[in-house]
This record gives structure tokens, C-alpha cells and sequence, in this order.
């Protein structure tokens, strides 16, 4: 009989110890989402950055043509007078998304603004925190929707002399952090040459160098409407605008691409009926050893073109690799089409295979 008491005993403080035992057993570990980074996506070389306006067909520009860069940006999407944004043709953008990247290309959304003087609603949406906020997160969504790899701003441009320095360098900040995080998303900035001082020039804040992954510099359109032969885009442009934004203001030389025209305007007389595309100067007579030719162009005749040949894009391109780190065209339907191509010029220069 004493013997069955411990016995039961024996079970019951087994049982108890059991029990207690998975009382005792430590909670799961709580199921927290890992931290949010904020960081830039890497960089991928020395860049080659082509633009395709929405206005052009994608079948006048063949493959190769989007082979030479690893870098295409889609111009535009605008800036509409709610603050969001204006689609230029949804299925063109589809297409242009697909024909970029099946030939190694990223593609990026390049934004201006859709008011008829170039900064209106870029102005508006930008002054308050509400309007940015509503902007970005319409870039977000367009970004995600059709599969671009990056946003490239072009606000042409903001100033010191209307307090739109201060809005652009926050709508950057905000939009970098939004494209930056999990480092999936890059930010890129169009901005003027640099050559002229003023708050266009001063509107360019240090601060952006954090925030912007490269700035496709516009070294272009120095022209003149009543001085006869003044070239838009030569080479001491080139140095003069590279000298600027990596020597004095300190630009980090991975993040400054030089751009350079596919086109050409005259000098001394209207722009209005006289610019055309480098392909056309060709086709009028111009030579692609050459920086000028006489061309005739509807009421216009005989008159003067300054432009860039080959020789002078090879040159810049090397100014560019030498000092910065990539090299931009405006625009690809502007470009010849054949061996004459200022596209081919530049990755010839680097060796770019295509």
C-alpha cells in the first residue's frame, strides 16, 4: 500500500514538473519587419544617358540605337495644375519600357513641368509639404506601374530669386528618400550648364550632391540671336561647365554626366524655323567631321548651323571620361541613323560594345 502512495506521488510531482515546464518555455520571438533602409541603388559605370521624347515613334530608332546606352529616359511625363502627373501615352511608355530594357538598358521617367512657361505647376506643388507629398507618392505609383528603373527631374529651372531653390532641394530630399529606399529606385536631375552666374546656377544646392545618384549636366544651348557665329555647344563648353560643377562647386565626379546636342541651331538670327536635327544637317549637305554647315530650311536660306560632329563628341567623351563619368544626348530621334551617328562616336570613344 505504501508502496502504490509514492508510486502516485511520484507521478503526480511529474505531472506538476511537466506542467510547469511548459509554462516555463520562452514566448516566439515577436515577427518584426527588418528596418527600412535608405541608401542608393548601385552604380553601374560610366553612364551613356539617351532621351526619347513621347512625340517620336519608337520604330525610327532601331535597336542598337538603345544598346549604345544603359541609360534611357522617357521625356516626359508633366507636371499637371493638380500637382500629379500627366501620362504622355501609356502604351508608347509600355513599349519604350520594354524595347529599353530587352536591349540592356535601364529605363528612367523624365518629368518637366506641363505649364505652358516651364515652371508654374512645378512652383505650385512644390511650395508646401502637403503638395510634395501628393506628387511623390503619384511618381511612386507611375514608377511601380510601368517598370521604369528611375525618375530623372528636368525643372527648367528653379531660382534663388523666387524661393524655388528652397522648395526643389526639399522635393528632391523627399523624393530620394522615397526612390532610394531598399535601395531600389534611381534619382537623377537635369540641370543647367553652369557657365552664367545667377539663381539658376545658385539654385543648385550642395545638398542635392547627397541626394541626386548623377545630374545630366546641359552643356548646350549657349546661343545667340544677334551675334553672328557663336557656336551653342563647342568643346569649351564642355570645360567651362565640368571646370564649374566639379572644381568649384565640388560635384562628385561619379555623379557629373556631360551632355551634348543632336542638333544645331544658328547663330546672328531667329531659332524660330532654323534649329534642326543633327540628322537633318546632314541630309541638307553638313558634314559629320564637321561643327557647321550652309543649310537652307524652309524661308530660310543660306544661312549658317553650329552643331557637333564626331570629331568634337569624341572629344568631349574623353573630357568626360577622363574627369566625370558619363556623357548625355538629347535627343535619340535627333541622331543619325548609320555609321554617321554621334551615339556611336561617344561608345566608340570608351569602348563601348553594342
Amino acid at each position: 500500500m505504501r508502496l502504490l502512495k509514492n508510486f502516485c506521488r511520484l507521478v503526480f510531482v511529474i505531472i506538476v514538473f511537466e506542467g510547469c515546464s511548459k509554462k516555463a518555455d520562452p514566448l516566439p520571438p515577436p515577427n518584426n519587419p527588418p528596418p527600412v533602409v535608405i541608401q542608393a541603388p548601385p552604380p553601374f559605370g560610366f553612364y551613356v544617358v539617351g532621351y526619347f521624347p513621347s512625340y517620336r515613334s519608337l520604330t525610327d530608332i532601331p535597336d542598337i540605337k538603345f544598346k549604345m546606352c544603359n541609360v534611357v529616359n522617357y521625356a516626359f511625363f508633366g507636371v499637371n495644375s493638380t500637382g500629379t502627373l500627366t501620362i504622355n501615352n501609356s502604351t508608347l511608355t509600355s513599349q519604350f519600357i520594354a524595347k529599353a530594357k530587352a536591349n540592356g538598358a535601364k529605363a528612367f521617367l523624365s518629368i518637366n513641368d506641363g505649364s505652358g512657361d516651364g515652371k508654374t505647376n512645378f512652383k505650385v506643388m512644390a511650395v508646401t509639404a502637403a503638395g510634395r507629398t501628393l506628387f511623390i507618392k503619384d511618381v511612386m505609383k507611375n514608377v511601380r506601374q510601368f517598370g521604369f528603373d528611375g525618375v530623372d527631374m528636368d525643372w527648367e529651372f528653379p531660382t534663388t530669386s523666387d524661393g524655388t531653390d528652397v522648395t526643389f532641394t526639399a522635393l528632391m530630399k523627399e523624393l530620394s528618400d522615397s526612390l532610394h529606399t531598399s535601395a531600389k529606385y534611381y534619382l537623377t536631375a537635369a540641370i543647367t550648364a553652369g557657365k552664367y552666374a545667377g539663381g539658376i546656377r545658385d539654385a543648385i544646392k550642395t545638398e542635392l550632391f547627397t541626394y541626386v545618384d548623377f545630374f545630366n549636366v546641359m552643356a548646350y544651348d549657349d546661343f545667340n540671336t544677334t551675334v553672328p557665329y557663336k557656336q551653342h555647344s563647342d568643346y569649351n563648353l564642355a570645360v567651362t561647365c565640368l571646370n564649374y560643377w566639379l572644381n568649384i562647386r565640388s560635384m562628385p565626379p561619379q555623379k557629373c554626366v556631360l551632355g551634348f546636342p543632336a542638333y544645331g541651331r544658328p547663330s546672328g538670327i531667329t531659332q524660330s524655323g532654323t534649329i534642326l536635327a543633327y540628322k537633318d544637317i546632314l541630309a541638307k549637305g553638313g558634314s559629320s567631321q564637321s561643327d557647321s554647315a550652309v543649310v537652307s530650311n524652309g524661308a530660310f536660306t543660306n544661312y549658317t548651323i553650329y552643331y557637333n560632329g564626331q570629331p568634337t563628341v569624341k572629344k568631349k567623351t574623353a573630357l568626360a571620361k577622363q574627369t566625370a563619368n558619363g556623357v548625355m544626348m538629347w535627343e535619340k530621334w535627333h541622331d543619325a541613323m548609320d555609321g554617321n551617328s554621334l551615339l556611336k562616336a561617344a561608345c566608340d570613344t570608351i569602348g563601348r560594345v553594342y
